[in-house]
């Protein structure tokens, strides 16, 4: 019989190599950075034409290779990172695999020329389509420059999927950005067709940040802070104020490696929920820090994919340490003040202030007997501390003007400093704040009182299940069936009771009682793929807040609604005291500022 299998020749298996790391020019000189960081390079230049499709040029100043490394370094699997087994799994280096130069020299016209710092002169090699032309001595400074030209030039099939140089000179900058990002301290220049693209000297990381997204967008950012005995978490989040329409400014890196993570960034936007709309996202660069064996970055050739050995841990993690900021809306600056001098307060006169302050700013009707624990539990508190409509209470205050209550000896907080000047319309309040007009919509502050209100009190109750009379059986996929046992306590913990039932099926006996009339087991479908994606679900969380937005959005008062001065400014005392003060729980906007510079520029005074 014939041979049907062959052994591929070199040059086709490079190629082969090279449709995996190689995309597009970007793609190309990401691969050359991460090669001229590792080699500890403190100023990187970049030049390209035609977007790089005619021509790339990367300049280092790092340790440079000697002669008989640079012609191992375009071999297949030819590196200096890692030498054995166990090395994969503790690799701090961005580079490990000794893939990314054999496979650009064998689709174009290449060219090394690399010196050492102890070496008098530098060498040169020439490659043309992954063959070795020329090898010579070359005078050059310390460190690698690397020149690819015409890329694909013998790969007519890839070259024919390459976007306008525009488009691909737009991907190279985005490259450097990310990459420079992450190394505040080297610097880096990029220019296109001679005309400069990016120039970054050596900076901080929020220099650098300002840089990059902008020096104007740098000040709404915030740092970011998180350790435990796991993971390690720095850097910088934006407030609601700078979310885009796409995830281009999500920064996120993993032992200094930048990545796109679907764990990460679900980490990301959960702890964004309730604070910018859906479909916009915020600009963010985080740094997490793991030991290397909790981290495998062998998963795709990019290496922009990673797997992590405890990613709930991850997960819960970045969560926090975003939501930790978020809760506080950083960027509701509390104005410089004189702090209010007040008489003594003790713990009751502070529970008696939150009581009047809900009834003053909330207008509610009981909650029905016959709803649902914890719904009950939430209705007696809510009962205590709001009225009814049809109770048609009024406030026998005289209409004077606001006169400030010296309230307690600590500092007042950006609400409770403000000066309340009035109400427009009967549903927005009109404050200042030092230069500033300040504009809030009274609905959307009183349903995030009432909703922090409604969630700590479910949460401190616990979540109470509620039996069926007829248990459900469901059909799931063995990887659902896998979660389900996996993860059978946590789901208690919610509500969901779960018992085996052979095979694929699982017995459903009881489901949380709050969404007990909507669709609970669509509910545990969800709360699986989440887990099984992401080592922890938000899909739970989701429905429990959705619902206690509703009852919140319900429960207080809507439309016009006059206000008297005590108890707008009993509203304010208490947004103080609420986490993520800054939005209502659907995410949109609390209050408005309008500088005084915009103003003058109306009325043309400026």
């Amino acid at each position: 019989m014939s041979q049907r299998i062959t052994i591929l020749p070199e040059t086709l298996t490079n190629k082969i190599a090279a449709g995996e790391v190689v995309e597009r020019p970007a793609s190309v000189i990401k691969e050359l950075i991460e090669n001229s960081l590792d080699a500890g390079a403190t100023d990187i230049s970049v030049e390209i034409n035609v977007g790089g499709r005619r021509r790339i040029r990367v300049t280092d100043n790092g340790h440079g290779m000697s002669r008989e490394d640079a012609l191992l370094s375009l071999e297949r699997h030819a590196t200096s990172k890692i030498k054995v087994d166990s090395d994969l799994e503790r690799i701090l280096t961005l580079g490990f695999r000794g893939e990314a130069l054999p496979s650009i020299a064998s689709v174009s016209r290449f060219s090394l020329a690399t010196r050492e710092t102890s070496s008098t002169e530098g060498t040169e090699i020439i490659v043309d389509g992954g063959r070795v032309r020329d090898v010579r001595a070359c005078g050059m400074a310390p460190g690698t420059v690397v020149s690819v030209e015409q890329i694909f030039f013998n790969l007519p099939a890839r070259l024919k999927f390459m976007k306008s140089a525009e488009t691909e000179a737009g991907h190279v900058a985005d490259v450097i950005a990310r990459m420079a990002v992450s190394r505040p301290d080297v610097a880096f220049t990029c220019t296109n067709d001679d005309r400069e693209l990016l120039r970054l000297q050596r900076s901080d990381l929020q220099r650098r940040l300002a840089q990059v997204v902008g020096r104007d967008s740098s000040l709404h950012l915030y740092p970011v802070t998180g350790n435990d005995e796991y993971a390690t978490i720095t850097g910088f989040i934006s407030g609601p104020a700078l979310a885009r329409s796409g995830t281009q400014t999500i920064y996120t890196y993993i032992n200094g490696r930048f990545i796109r993570d679907k764990v990460v960034q679900h980490a990301v936007m959960q702890a964004y929920r309730g604070v910018i709309d859906r479909g916009r996202y915020p600009v963010v660069a985080l740094f997490v820090e793991l030991p290397p064996e909790e981290v495998d970055v062998n998963v795709h050739p990019t290496k922009h994919e990673v797997r992590f050995r405890r990613q709930s841990i991850v997960h819960d993690a970045i969560q926090g340490a975003v939501e930790k900021v978020l809760s506080r809306s950083p960027w509701l600056v509390t104005p410089s003040v004189a702090t209010y001098a007040t008489s003594e307060t003790t713990g009751q006169a502070y529970r008696e202030r939150i009581a009047a302050a809900a009834q003053a700013s909330l207008a509610i009707a009981p909650l029905a007997e016959h709803w649902p624990q914890p719904i009950k539990q939430l209705g007696k508190v809510l009962s205590e501390v709001v009225v009814s409509p049809a109770d048609n209470v009024k406030v026998s205050e005289p209409a004077t003007s606001f006169q400030p209550e010296r309230l307690s000896t600590e500092s007042a907080g950006y609400f409770s400093s403000l000066s309340i000047l009035g109400q427009f319309h009967s549903e927005y309040i009109i404050c200042q704040s030092d230069s500033e007009l300040v504009v809030i919509d009274q609905h959307a502050a009183s349903e995030r009182v009432a909703y922090q209100r409604l969630k700590q009190q479910c949460l401190t109750g616990g979540i109470e299940s509620q039996r069926l009379l007829f248990p459900e059986t469901v059909e799931l996929s063995f990887s659902e069936v896998a979660v389900a046992v996996r993860f059978c306590l946590d789901l208690a913990g919610i509500g969901f009771e779960l018992e085996p039932f052979g095979g694929t099926t699982i017995m459903v006996s009881a489901v949380p009682r709050l969404v007990a009339k909507n669709d609970p087991i669509l509910l545990l479908r969800d709360v699986l793929a989440d887990l099984e994606r992401f080592g922890t679900s938000g899909a739970f969380n989701d429905a429990l807040e959705s619902l206690l937005s509703r009852i919140a959005c319900h429960s207080v008062i809507r439309g016009a609604h006059q206000l008297e001065n005590r108890q707008i400014k009993e509203l304010l005392y208490h947004m103080d005291h609420t986490d993520f003060a800054a939005s209502c729980p659907h995410g949109r906007p609390v209050s408005h500022v309008v500088k005084l510079t915009e103003l003058q520029k109306i009325f043309k005074r400026t």
